[in-house]
């Protein structure tokens, strides 16, 4: 099955949509959001989101809520369960071509603190830059923020199938890395 990974949407609803348009463009079969859906949190400032409206994000992926599998990222709150119609998960593990890839958001582990029995991937949001490594075995990447790209990177997601991931730019498609995993 072919998925595709987004992570912070901030609350944009133009990302939000863009997200699903290209979700059914690609022919994926499962969408995981690496966290960080509605709020901005601190360090994001509200005018730097792109038509910033949460109540509209959640209808697009309330919409989409039988092929969603969302990770809690740390501007998630408890409050936004209450506008979502599907399961904020601490952290998650999917399986492809007997590969283990484990999900996280990426605030407590990441490329520089792989968690414990991560498998054979580990993929995370929160730093907005997007990515695909090397970390001794583990494959680690970020298909960085489709809202509020960071380091000059590109509004990007990630695609997996067949035990090979590719990062690509929403806005033109466009291949910016891949690897085996």
């Amino acid at each position: 099955m072919k998925i595709m990974i987004a992570s912070d949407v901030h609350g944009s609803s133009y990302y939000a949509d863009k997200i699903k348009k290209t979700y059914e463009s690609e022919g994926a079969g499962l969408l995981v959001l690496l966290g960080d859906i509605y709020n901005p949190g601190p360090r994001n400032p509200i005018d730097k989101v792109r038509e910033y409206a949460p109540l509209e994000v959640a209808e697009v992926f309330n919409g989409m809520k039988e092929n969603l599998m969302v990770i809690k990222g740390n501007c998630d709150s408890q409050v936004d369960t209450l506008i979502s119609e599907f399961h904020f998960a601490e952290e998650g593990v999917i399986f492809d071509c007997g590969k283990r890839i484990t999900l996280t958001h990426g605030h407590i582990f990441n490329k520089d603190n792989l968690p414990p029995a991560c498998g054979d991937a580990l993929l995370y949001g929160h730093v907005h830059t997007g990515f695909i490594i090397k970390a001794g075995d583990v494959t680690v990447a970020n298909p960085g923020s489709v809202t509020l790209p960071k380091e000059g990177t590109a509004h990007s997601y990630l695609i997996l199938e067949n035990g090979k991931l590719t990062l690509k730019d929403i806005e033109s498609k466009a291949v910016l890395a891949q690897a085996e995993i």
